[in-house]
């Protein structure tokens, strides 16, 4: 079978991780003294209607530039004042044109609880993410073994982070489970063919126990998707395209919240 986009991001992700040297204790050591954390999943869990992560994304793989242009700190306080629960800012720059200067632009814009998106393989990325002012940090169990994601997961917790795991189906739930995650994504995109599963993901929500945090991914395009997932179980909506391309970026997240 060809490579998917996935396979080709993370080939390259692992090459990186296998050629830093940086000691994991020193990192550690930075990543424990790190200020405080806001807290990402009582943003999503605490609240009497959807929650939307809005995200900050210059552009994809499969549909190349979205705002390449966009100024990361201006859009954070659009999404908060727009009602956004949290911020999801892309720091892969090879294949997102992303980068921790936005993140780091970002969250100082806002008061906003701020996930590192990016594709974690690596211990050293998990510290990174809480170096660097992250509040939360992505792993995907479709990306990881179930060894990986459990030692990742663990090693955030430990420094103070919230973990979004984000899976597809009903295995990669078993792992995310087995790891104790507490708040879990269901990508929509499909990583082989990048088109939506609206009825996989409404499916998930009934299979991921109550207790977790549950958020849809990608291709939510507006609030009859949101109202749709809203209803299936879902505590939140995590949505890009739809707001970096959209020219009232506040008004379309205050659609989608509803």
């Amino acid at each position: 079978m060809a490579a998917t986009y996935l396979d080709k991001i993370l080939a390259r992700h692992r090459e990186v991780a296998a050629a830093d040297a940086r000691p994991v204790e020193a990192l550690l050591d930075e990543a424990r003294s790190a200020p405080p954390a806001r807290d990402f999943r009582s943003a999503l869990a605490d609240r009497p209607q959807l929650g939307v992560i809005a995200e900050i994304k210059r552009r994809s793989p499969s549909k190349g530039d979205l705002n390449a242009k966009l100024d990361p700190a201006e859009m954070a306080a659009v999404y908060e004042r727009g009602g956004a629960a949290c911020l999801s800012v892309l720091t892969d720059s090879e294949h997102f044109g992303g980068s921790v200067d936005d993140l780091r632009a970002a969250r100082a814009a806002c008061s906003l609880p701020v996930i590192r998106k990016d594709f974690t393989v690596s211990e050293r990325d998990v510290l990174d993410a809480r170096i660097m002012g992250a509040d939360c940090v992505l792993l995907i169990a479709a990306a990881l073994d179930p060894a990986e994601l459990a030692g990742f997961h663990a090693l955030a917790v430990e420094i103070g982070l919230d973990v979004l795991v984000e899976i597809h189906d009903e295995r990669e739930l078993d792992h995310a489970l087995a790891a104790d995650a507490t708040l879990i994504g269901v990508n929509q995109r499909d990583l082989v063919t990048f088109q939506v599963d609206h009825e996989r993901a409404v499916r998930m929500a009934g299979a991921i126990p109550d207790v977790a945090v549950k958020v849809a991914e990608s291709g939510v395009r507006g609030a009859d998707d949101a109202r749709s997932l809203h209803q299936a179980g879902y505590d939140a909506v995590l949505v890009g395209e739809t707001l970096v391309t959209s020219a009232d970026p506040a008004a379309a997240l205050a659609a989608l919240a509803g």
